[in-house]
């Protein structure tokens, strides 16, 4: 045991080989003394920075403080798709917070890229994995006065049940609130409970289950494994038979992490980000999302303030959120994400009792640093003692659009079709007092290229022609040459608009992915169905082939219309007299 901690196999690890449970293996080694050592991280220029990292092959040189007010914050781990530098701010943000009242901050984190991991943002630094053995590790040195998981994301907050386990009292939101929120039959009784409605679902531990459910709830559904971050390995499925595919190799199904299958509802989505004291909520602003839902909100355009919802959806929206801070017993910051029907009926997709990646951009938006104020509400101050005395302030005259960045080019074997699983990579801020501006700023600053001039090529899923006809007209309209695939390009023939059919490969020719790679082309227009569950492998093909060469792809008719919206105030256009 002495020589397999020295090689750095986990206890974890040696549980699994060894059969028996972790704790005993960390038993074991209390009873034979085996213990991590901390060394210090050289920093340059810097003598004694408080910047550790643990060893099982040298001495011990670190110094724990017995200073009463100690908060330990646990980070986000390295950065990936759906968890990136926005949880980072938030650390950072409340371990400045934390400082200034006194508190002495240990952040946990183990990513060299990140601010957090800067050795003077905190009073001391840990470079440990975000695992239950390393953060107890940390905690049994420093015996901090509380642990913060809800700021560094989903990573963070999933360790939240093992240290429950070992008698850690989490700050903040506690474990309690978080199986509210996050284990589906207590989310659902709550808002049976509090009489919000949400899309019919299921939680399945089977194949036959999912199967079963899905019948019952109707095609299509929208699949995904529980407690998992950026929608990975989230979809849309409407038919049987991808759904056994994707129960059989996308997801793992255990009495622990089951699958979720809810009912695909299409509509407008919206997100708030929003604090909770335990008496009072605060709703600094609403982001009304561009893309319908079926797009991850990561991978959406966020628009604030929201541009098409009524006052009615407004107030349901601040009352749901309310009510469900409450509810769950949230102590801190939580976000929700809302659909709205054509009936402008409001349902719950979910609620993430913990920071969420949309906190940096809508406090620079609104001017409300949400990292601090929900900091302070972790530590008992009142949203009433911080001066805040109303659910929602006045909205800004300023549009403010959050844009998402992709790196499909570099990311070689990944679909640029958007989905339920995020994909984007960053994302870019543009405000203004015109929505077109901020839209424009936004999208260039992605690294989107602008152009209103030149050739689209367009693929339209069977059920999109409709919708897609007058937005290809208005292409055509500014002066845009339209080539299209042979389904779409003989619809849009018979709609009065001029179009060059290309052949696709599934019909022997190369002549649609020879045209995207010969550079006069701006756009392609490349849609997959969602309702039919029919999708052919042209459109990955083509879809691949507009990332190496560099084209913007587009697979929402929303993201189509907001793009029109802008190159049409950009396009000087001449009329007769």
């Amino acid at each position: 045991l002495i020589q397999a901690k020295k090689d750095g196999f986990s206890d974890k690890y040696l549980s699994k080989i060894l059969k028996v449970s972790e704790k005993a293996i960390r038993d074991r080694r209390g009873e034979l003394g085996i213990k991590e050592a901390w060394l210090r991280v050289p920093v340059s220029g810097v003598e004694n920075a408080c910047y550790y990292y643990s060893t099982y092959n040298a001495k011990d040189t670190s110094t724990a403080t017995t200073n009463p007010k100690k908060i330990m914050i646990l980070g986000g781990g390295p950065n990936r798709i759906g968890q990136g530098i926005e949880f980072d701010y938030c650390c950072c943000h409340a371990a400045m917070q934390l400082k200034e009242m006194g508190y002495e901050t240990i952040i946990v984190n183990c990513n060299p890229e990140t601010v957090s991991t800067d050795y003077d943002t905190s009073d001391k630094l840990y470079f440990e994995p975000l695992c239950t053995e390393d953060v107890m590790n940390i905690i049994e040195l420093e015996h901090p006065d509380g642990v913060i998981a809800t700021l560094g994301g989903q990573t963070a907050v999933n360790l939240a049940d093992s240290l429950r386990e070992r008698g850690v009292k989490l700050t903040g939101t506690d474990c309690e609130a978080i199986d509210r929120a996050e284990d589906r039959d207590l989310f659902e009784k709550l808002l049976l409970e509090l009489g919000i409605p949400q899309p019919k679902g299921r939680a399945v531990f089977s194949i036959n289950e999912g199967v079963s459910a899905a019948s019952e709830i109707g095609y299509p559904v929208l699949v995904r494994p529980s407690f998992v971050l950026g929608g990975r390995a989230m979809q849309i499925i409407a038919k049987d038979k991808d759904l056994e595919s994707y129960l059989n190799s996308a997801a793992v199904i255990s009495e622990d992490r089951p699958v979720l299958i809810d009912k695909y509802i299409r509509g407008k989505e919206l997100e708030v980000d929003a604090v909770c004291d335990g008496k009072d909520v605060f709703i600094p602003g609403i982001m009304e999302l561009v893309e319908r839902t079926g797009v991850h909100s990561g991978d959406s355009i966020s628009i604030y303030p929201p541009v098409s919802i009524s006052e009615k959806v407004k107030e349901t929206i601040i009352d749901y959120t309310k009510r469900l801070g409450l509810g769950i017993g949230i102590i801190g910051l939580y976000n929700i994400q809302f659909i709205v029907d054509k009936e402008e009926n409001v349902y719950i997709i979910e609620v993430n009792p913990r920071s969420s990646r949309t906190v940096p951009f809508l406090s620079k938006a609104t001017g409300f640093s949400l990292a601090d104020i929900g900091t302070l509400a972790i530590l008992g101050k009142s949203l009433k003692e911080q001066g805040i005395d109303c659910i929602y302030p006045k909205e800004k005259k300023r549009f403010y659009v959050k844009a998402p960045a992709f790196s499909f080019s570099k990311l070689l074997g990944m679909d640029a079709y958007l989905s339920p699983e995020m994909k984007s990579t960053g994302e870019a801020m543009g405000h203004d007092a015109l929505l077109h501006r901020a839209l424009f700023k936004a999208m260039a600053a992605t690294g989107m290229r602008m152009q209103n001039y030149g050739t689209i090529v367009v693929t339209l899923a069977d059920e999109d022609k409709e919708e897609g006809l007058p937005l290809i007209r208005r292409f055509y309209d500014m002066g845009f040459n339209i080539e299209a695939s042979s389904g779409s390009g003989r619809f849009l023939k018979e709609h009065g608009i001029r179009t060059r059919i290309l052949g696709k490969p599934s019909e022997g020719s190369n002549e649609i992915l020879d045209s995207i790679g010969e550079g006069h082309v701006s756009y392609v227009i490349c849609t997959r169905a969602v309702l039919s569950g029919v999708h052919f492998i042209d459109g990955a093909a083509i879809r691949r082939c507009a990332a190496q060469n560099n084209v913007t792809t587009l697979t929402s008719l929303d993201t189509v219309r907001v793009l029109l919206n802008v190159l049409e105030e950009q396009t000087i256009r001449v009329t007769s007299l």
